[in-house]
This record gives C-alpha cells, sequence and structure tokens, in this order.
C-alpha cells in the first residue's frame, strides 16, 4: 500500500518559482565586473530566469545540452543558474583562475554548446576560442560591446539574447534525476573531473543546508557567498538562498579585504560564506579600518582547515559566530558543520570553544566512516586515525564520461582526506592523505602545525610540508609569511610551538616566503612547495 500524498519532481525552477511568489521583493544586491552595483530582486531575477531559458530554447538547444559560464558572482550569473537547469540544460560553471589548457580541456570534454562570460574574461576567451571544438554560442554577460565583437567574431550579448525570450515561458517538467550542472574538481593530479549533479541532489542539499545546525539560511538573513559561483555552485547558496528568501549580496569580482568590509557595513550583511584566505584579508582590513562588522552574525568556513586563531578573532573581537564546515566538489558540497549540541551547554567556556574547532558532524542525508589501510572500519573515538569515507544523497557515484570506471569502495566514496570521528559525529581532518607527514614511522599532521604557526601575530600564513630527512624519511618544514612590518627570526617562530605540540613534531626548520602558491580554488599548492624546498634538510 502506497501513501495517499501529493507528489511532485524536485526540480531547480521550483526554487527560483517559490522565491518569486513568496519572496518577490526581496532584493538582491549584485556587483558588477565593472564595478558599479545595481539591485534586483528575486521576482526579477526568476523573470529574466524563464526568459534566457525561452531564448536558449530559440538557440537550438537540446535537454542536456551543456551550457558554461566563466563569470563572478552577480545577478546575471544568478539568472543563468536557473535558466540553464530549470529549462532541463545543464549548468557548467567554469573556474576562470585555472590555465588556459586547462579550460579548453573541460570547456571541450564537457561539450559545452554555450559559453556565457565575464566582460573581465573577453581576452581569455578570445585566446582559446578556436580550440574550443563543441561551442556553438559566445555570449557576453552585458549590454552590447563593439571592442569585444571585434576580438570575437559572431559574439552575443547577454542583455540582447535576453530581450529574445518569451516572457509567458513555462518551465517543462521532467524526472528529478536529470542532470542538472556541472563542476570540474581542481584537477591536483592529471587532468580535472567532471561532478554531474542532478535537481533531486540540488534539492535534497538544499533542504539540508537550510536546516539550523547546516547553515540556516532565513529570510531574515542579508546572505553574501565569497565563496564563488563558479566553485560547486557556491556551496549551493543561490538554491538555498532561493528556498528560503534570503537576501542576497554578489560580490562581483572584487574578494579582496576592503571591499568585502564595505559591502558588509554597507548593506548590512548577516552571514558570509568562504575560505580562510579571503577571511584573513577580511580581517586585516577590519583591523585598520575600525569597523566593528556590526551587522555580521556568523560566517561559514571551509575548503581548507580554518585556523583556531581566526575563529577567536572572529568572535572575541567583532562576536560573529564562526560555523566551520567540510565538504567537496563530489559532496555537492556540505558534509558537516560544526554546531554545538544541547549537553555540551553545561561545558566549561573553554571547552566549549574548543569543541568549535573540528569540522563538526553530517547531517541527516550524508553518512561518514574511517577505515584501515585495508578497508576495515575504525572506532569512533576521537582518537583513531583512519581514511574518510563517505556516502549519501547528495555525494556523486561516478564522473562525468568516466561511469565505467570503478570509484565507490562498497559503496562508500574515498574522500583522501585522514580524519579522526568521535560517538557524536564530529569529525576532525587529521589531514588530506597526501599531505600528512610520515617521520620515523609516526605520523605528524601538517595542519595542526598550521593551526598553531598562524596564530603568531608576526605572521601572515604558514604552510607545513614533509620534506625528505636522511633518518627520520621525513620531517616537518614551516613555509611562513611575514605579516606587513614585521620580521619574526625562526628561532621565535619554532619556539612558539613550545607546549603546544609534542617535541619531536616540531617544524625542522623555517623557511621565509613572499606568498605562498595558491591554487584555482584559493587552496595551498603544497605540492609546488615540496618541489621548490625538496632539498630543505638535505642539501
Amino acid at each position: 500500500m502506497l501513501g495517499q500524498m501529493m507528489t511532485q519532481p524536485m526540480l531547480i525552477s521550483s526554487l527560483v518559482d517559490h522565491a518569486e511568489r513568496y519572496h518577490g521583493q526581496t532584493e538582491i544586491i549584485s556587483v558588477e565586473t565593472d564595478g558599479a552595483i545595481t539591485q534586483t530582486n528575486w521576482a526579477t531575477i526568476a523573470v529574466n530566469a524563464r526568459r534566457m531559458a525561452s531564448a536558449l530554447g530559440k538557440l537550438g538547444l537540446e535537454p542536456q545540452d551543456r551550457v558554461g559560464t566563466l563569470a563572478w558572482n552577480n545577478r546575471r550569473h544568478l539568472e543563468i543558474y536557473f535558466a540553464t537547469s530549470g529549462a532541463g540544460f545543464v549548468c557548467h560553471t567554469i573556474n576562470p583562475r585555472l590555465f588556459p589548457e586547462q579550460l579548453v580541456y573541460i570547456i571541450n570534454h564537457a561539450e559545452d554548446r554555450v559559453l556565457f562570460f565575464d566582460e573581465t574574461f573577453i581576452p581569455l576567451v578570445a585566446g582559446i576560442a578556436d580550440q574550443l571544438t563543441e561551442v556553438r554560442h559566445f555570449v557576453l554577460m552585458g549590454p552590447r560591446n563593439e571592442a569585444a565583437l571585434a576580438q570575437i567574431p559572431g559574439l552575443q550579448f547577454y542583455d540582447e539574447l535576453i530581450e529574445t525570450g518569451d516572457v509567458d515561458f513555462v518551465w517543462p517538467s521532467f524526472d528529478e534525476n536529470t542532470a542538472s550542472s556541472l563542476c570540474y574538481t581542481s584537477g591536483t593530479t592529471g587532468h580535472p573531473k567532471g561532478v554531474l549533479y542532478s535537481h533531486r541532489s540540488t534539492v535534497l542539499h538544499s533542504f539540508a543546508s537550510n536546516t539550523r545546525d547546516v547553515i540556516g539560511y532565513s529570510a531574515m538573513d542579508v546572505v553574501m557567498p565569497v565563496v564563488p559561483m563558479f566553485h560547486v555552485n557556491a556551496w549551493g547558496s543561490p538554491y538555498g538562498c532561493a528556498m528560503s528568501g534570503s537576501r542576497m549580496v554578489l560580490p562581483g569580482p572584487g574578494l579582496h579585504g576592503e571591499a568585502l568590509v564595505n559591502l558588509i557595513d554597507t548593506y548590512g550583511v548577516t552571514l558570509a560564506m568562504g575560505v580562510p584566505t579571503i577571511w584573513q584579508g577580511l580581517l586585516a582590513h577590519a583591523a585598520t579600518s575600525g569597523t566593528k562588522l556590526a551587522s555580521l552574525e556568523r560566517t561559514v568556513i571551509g575548503g581548507a582547515a580554518c585556523p583556531p586563531s581566526m575563529i577567536e578573532t572572529f568572535r572575541e573581537t567583532y562576536g560573529v559566530d564562526t560555523v566551520h564546515a567540510w565538504g567537496m566538489s563530489e559532496m555537492s558540497p556540505l558534509g558537516t558543520t560544526n554546531y554545538p549540541l544541547a549537553k555540551h551547554r553545561d561545558l566549561p567556556l573553554e571547552e566549549q570553544h574548543r569543541l568549535r574547532e573540528n569540522q563538526g558532524r553530517p547531517p541527516f542525508g550524508v553518512e561518514l566512516k574511517i577505515v584501515d589501510d585495508d578497508g576495515n572500519d575504525l572506532p569512533t573515538d576521537g582518537v583513531t586515525q583512519g581514511d574518510l569515507m563517505v556516502r549519501g544523497h547528495w555525494v556523486l557515484d561516478s564522473y562525468f564520461h568516466l561511469q565505467d570506471q570503478s570509484l565507490l569502495q562498497d559503496g562508500w566514496f574515498a574522500t583522501g582526506d585522514v580524519a579522526t570521528l568521535d560517538s557524536d559525529g564530529y569529525m576532525t581532518i587529521r589531514d588530506r592523505s597526501k599531505d600528512i607527514i610520515k617521520s620515523g614511522g609516526e605520523w605528524i599532521s601538517s595542519v595542526e602545525l598550521e593551526n598553531i604557526a598562524v596564530a603568531h601575530p608576526k605572521l601572515a600564513t604558514a604552510a607545513v610540508i614533509g620534506v625528505p630527512h636522511p633518518k627520520w624519511d621525513e620531517r616537518p618544514l614551516l613555509v611562513a609569511v611575514k605579516a606587513d612590518g614585521e620580521d619574526p627570526t625562526p628561532e621565535e617562530l619554532l619556539e612558539f610551538f613550545d607546549g603546544k605540540i609534542a617535541k619531536w613534531q616540531v617544524p625542522d626548520k623555517v623557511v621565509f616566503v613572499d606568498a605562498l602558491p595558491l591554487n584555482a580554488t584559493g587552496k595551498v599548492l603544497k605540492r609546488a612547495l615540496r618541489a621548490d624546498f625538496a632539498d630543505a634538510l638535505t642539501s
């Protein structure tokens, strides 16, 4: 016997329909490529999404054709999100920070038929256009631009294309398991791989992200996703905000500390989301500008381990609650968020603060476990380290165009992280499998050492890598960037570890660099550091 309840497919178009119907006048603030700030609302976003969906159909696109974007966080990009997926096409967000050769590979591998791009990327697209074998339509996201047309023959313009769309376009209905969006991993080894999301997985992810113990978007919130819309769908924030009716502030290309502080203070941002490197710049500017960040209530930090010192600065200096999160492109991306349990209210304040430093626990829809090298389950005692495995409603089962390659292990996806789990599900990332340091048969967490190092007041940032050692196989090396106006010695930095970690885990040496190499998503390229400093302890 089946239940006697209505059924409707879970489609991305239903999210923007809801936002239009019940939150139509809620503002969307957009910083454009030229720095201008425009204001629209959910009702206009929804109308424009339908018109663009209609316009794309008139270009001859077929269901499930891929539509690429090279764009910042702005209103047109938001419209494309809903237009493409809602019409039954696949929204393929592309990271413009990748090398041109990688972009050509990704766009061709995805077989994009249309490529939307912001004005910033005109030279980039002009340089690779003749190598993009599947793209039939290049569309500049803005009004007519004759200079751009001279560089890219046949170029179309967003503001003209949308005028060809029908105002009364009706979203099609189809199977909720239909592909909706495509995002390629940053490709630290080999070619980047495509993660193909479905309407069902995206809507379920949105439901989960809107719960109180995950992100909990609210119609009372002013949300600023600093995490790019070209990376894992901005952590799902466009969909989650449409579902909740949140006001949004889309920061455009200027992600430096001054620009972000100004947006927070001007528009009353209550919730901001981004990677630790972004918040380092924001906090540095906040400290010198005198801002109180009065409206900001919480930040969600993911993409890399958040240093405890950053959590403390947000809390103690600005009264901002920091939610430590963890996820992956392969997980849509949310896997865990750190909120306390009721029983933690009785803990001493210092213990409560310490608890908030790990990556948190999974919501319903995600399961975690750790295993040993032979795949055997390990205890969830908060101490035993193992390879982290995941499964769930918004976790991939195979990469795009690689369905024939075995990926899962007994239905679980191997994340490549080394972690501990406790009995309440709280997870602590100890390291990436490839970054953990093995010294004399013992494991050393580079993440733990980095968290200590970046708390030093004379450092702007730091990374720890394992480098060859003649006796111990590997030893930790601290690669440090000095804070502006500071000149710490290696000795005082190493002394800073005293009493915070076992002596045998303290780095053997400190080297200073002007900046750390970052990949296209803002993560430190440790493989580059290992290559640069391979002889640091042996020469």
